[in-house]
């Protein structure tokens, strides 16, 4: 809600607009303890709660937002977009919320930042961190905290594997933000100009798994996230490695770019050579585009990356599949001829005049041209490997 004081002293009007965010002011006289208390909420995950979060709860949303100098409306914004639940006018805020209130709000009235960015800047932060939580309680901490002695609970040995890990954590989480804000960082400024920084000509892959619907109709669960899990940490090790970026994971299929045609081609490849010579895993099949492409939080769109999914969906098993711009862009940079009668010549030329004939890493052939759903016709290319082995 927000507060608005027409006039000052004990006469003064004072109107007070609702927000989902607080239904209505604190009502006061309950200290933390019996506000906790009264919610009928497990003591230990209070106590978890407090570990985690550095502070004990102390205000209420309406609390948090007068004492960070910020107007009901703005806190709500900031709160749902880091993806938080609506608390009414629970007890429930640290000191923690008020300063992050406070830091967001002071972006914004220092001028760094617009409004609208603050509350991108929460929410992008916000569905980041959410992922990697679940991702930490799921997997990992629920790992750890398997009772070591018959008799033992989880909740008894919880608490002190959380008090021992959290601060190891939180320095390697800020150590990694800080390693890719530098790459990020970089990329930008290499940008050519202004425009490049939102909508830049990207190589855009989609690499998904082939038959992935009938797996889950015969595998147990278990199972099914091992192979899920396997293929994520396969892919994302591929990608980083050979210099792409992992844009996000979708279970069967992943989704990359890079920088250049060259260096997505060569992930794509990878990806199907060490996906095929694993019996364990599906079949995969690739598809890719080349153009430009906009960038918003961390994520990619445009009729590039449509392209890309399309190819993919239409793609052999075991093979990539590109668009015509992905090919052009592999001849213009000499990663691939344009045909094998113009390779052939070139190496005919080269060894006539005693030089080193060219040197190819891709081969692209043309198939047969195709109308897509919603992008007209387009001519795909298949992407192989220059003399059929790996480099």
């Amino acid at each position: 809600m927000t507060v608005d004081d027409t006039g000052s002293g004990a006469g003064a009007e004072r109107r007070v607009d609702p927000s989902p965010f607080e239904a209505s002011a604190d009502p006061g006289g309950l200290s933390a303890a019996e506000s906790d208390a009264d919610s009928g909420e497990d003591p230990l995950a209070l106590r978890l709660e407090q570990l985690i979060l550095g502070a004990e709860r102390r205000y209420t949303p309406f609390q948090a937002a007068r004492s960070a100098g910020v107007s009901m409306e703005l806190a709500s914004r900031f709160w749902r977009a880091m993806g938080f639940a609506d608390i009414g006018q629970a007890k429930a805020l640290t000191e923690a919320d008020v300063l992050a209130l406070r830091r967001l709000a002071g972006l914004v009235e220092a001028g760094l930042l617009s409004e609208a960015m603050a509350v991108q800047v929460a929410r992008s932060t916000g569905q980041t961190t959410a992922r990697l939580a679940e991702w930490q309680i799921d997997s990992f901490l629920e790992g750890l905290t398997e009772p070591p002695e018959p008799g033992m609970t989880r909740t008894e040995v919880t608490y002190p594997i959380v008090e021992l890990l959290l601060p190891e954590l939180e320095e390697f989480l800020v150590y990694v933000w800080r390693r890719q804000l530098a790459a990020s960082a970089g990329r930008v400024v290499q940008a050519a100009d202004d425009e490049e920084m939102v909508d830049r000509r990207l190589a855009v892959a989609f690499a998904d798994l082939v038959g992935f619907t009938r797996l889950t109709r015969r595998m147990e669960e278990e199972e099914l996230g091992e192979l899920v899990e396997a293929f994520e940490t396969t892919a994302a090790d591929l990608v980083a490695a050979r210099g792409g970026r992992l844009i996000k994971t979708l279970g069967d299929e992943v989704l990359y770019a890079a920088d250049d045609a060259g260096t997505a081609a060569d992930i794509a490849l990878r990806l199907v050579e060490t996906m095929s010579n694993d019996e364990t895993m599906p079949e995969l099949r690739v598809g890719m585009a080349f153009g430009t492409v906009t960038t918003r939080m961390g994520d990619v769109f445009g009729t590039t990356v449509n392209l890309a999914s399309r190819l993919t969906s239409i793609a052999p098993r075991d093979a990539v599949l590109v668009d015509s711009a992905f090919a052009e862009e592999l001849i213009r940079t000499g990663d691939a001829p344009a045909s094998e009668a113009e390779a052939a010549e070139a190496a005919a030329a080269a060894e006539k005049e005693g030089e080193e004939p060219p040197v190819y890493r891709f081969a692209l052939q043309p198939m047969w041209q195709r109308p897509v759903r919603g992008l007209g016709v387009v001519e795909p290319w298949l992407l192989t490997r220059r003399g059929g082995g790996e480099e």
